[in-house]
């Protein structure tokens, strides 16, 4: 499989190194093959935009130099990241006055964007590079006494118009990648509702009832865990305590017969009820 630069973005480094690590094991096995690049921040997809939009698609812009430069295309872990990158390319693709005002941006730094690299969601690369059968075949534990409740965060796929992938308001990809692993997923209510992250930037009271509202039902759902593909909604999520918040790839290391012990699970904020889930 064709080397991609691997866009981890600033929380899974500095604040969740254990996922990085996870997903960097569970690519290896899936043959993912990845690269580094001194990639900066996104930039942040909401604040950085709204106080200087120039900035904001500068910083993309270099970023996507980066990879363009070596002719690879970018996988992110971060749905935030995936949004910011592939919202970026979409505007200096669709804009050639903008794509000449920040490539003269640009040019102080001896950078040119072109728009030839593409930018992937890893979710996106899990069911088109590598595949739902190829995940199943490499399943040696299955999660069967996992009852997931999915949640995909808001800028998975969403602008759809620049996501251009999955469905905005039914989600069905991490559905299916999940049920690869042998767990069975639930249906509850609220599934497409944010997790409250965003919302606690302004108000923690808003941030907090938002997670807990998508915990409870979640729980009312049947589930006994909720899978994510976002820091920030991870983060937000865990913090509450309450229910065991998995990463996606850190579900298919699982799967794939690593431990939790292996995974550094205990990183988790929830630790007692996710520790008594796995092991």
């Amino acid at each position: 499989m064709a080397d991609m630069k691997l866009f981890l973005g600033c929380v899974i480094p500095n604040r969740l190194p254990f996922i990085e690590a996870t997903s960097r094991k569970v690519f290896d096995k899936l043959g993912v093959e990845t690269s580094d690049a001194a990639f900066s921040c996104c930039p942040e997809p909401i604040g950085f935009q709204s106080v200087c939009k120039e900035s904001w698609l500068a910083m993309g812009a270099r970023n996507l130099c980066l990879a363009e430069a070596e002719g690879k295309d970018i996988v992110s872990l971060c749905n935030g990241c995936a949004q910011t990158l592939k919202a970026t390319k979409h505007e200096l693709d669709h804009d050639d006055d903008k794509k000449a005002e920040i490539n003269a941006i640009l040019s102080k730094v001896n950078k040119e964007y072109k728009g030839t690299s593409s930018v992937k969601h890893f979710i996106q690369v899990l069911m088109e590079n590598v595949g739902v059968d190829k995940i199943k075949g490499a399943v040696t534990n299955q999660m069967s006494k996992l009852k997931v409740a999915c949640h995909t965060g808001c800028h998975y796929s969403r602008p759809s118009e620049i996501m251009q992938y999955d469905d905005p308001l039914k989600p069905k990809f991490l559905r299916k990648l999940v049920a690869a692993t042998g767990a069975q997923v639930v249906d509850y209510e609220g599934e497409e509702i944010c997790c409250g992250n965003g919302a606690g930037n302004t108000s923690n009271d808003v941030g907090d009832a938002l997670a807990k509202n998508k915990l409870n039902n979640a729980k009312a759902g049947g589930a006994n865990c909720i899978v994510v593909c976002c820091p920030a909604c991870f983060q937000q999520l865990d913090s509450q305590r309450d229910l065991p918040i998995i990463y996606l790839t850190e579900l298919i290391a699982l799967s794939m017969g690593m431990s939790y012990d292996d995974l550094n699970m205990k990183f988790h904020q929830e630790k007692k009820n996710t520790k008594e889930l796995l092991v």
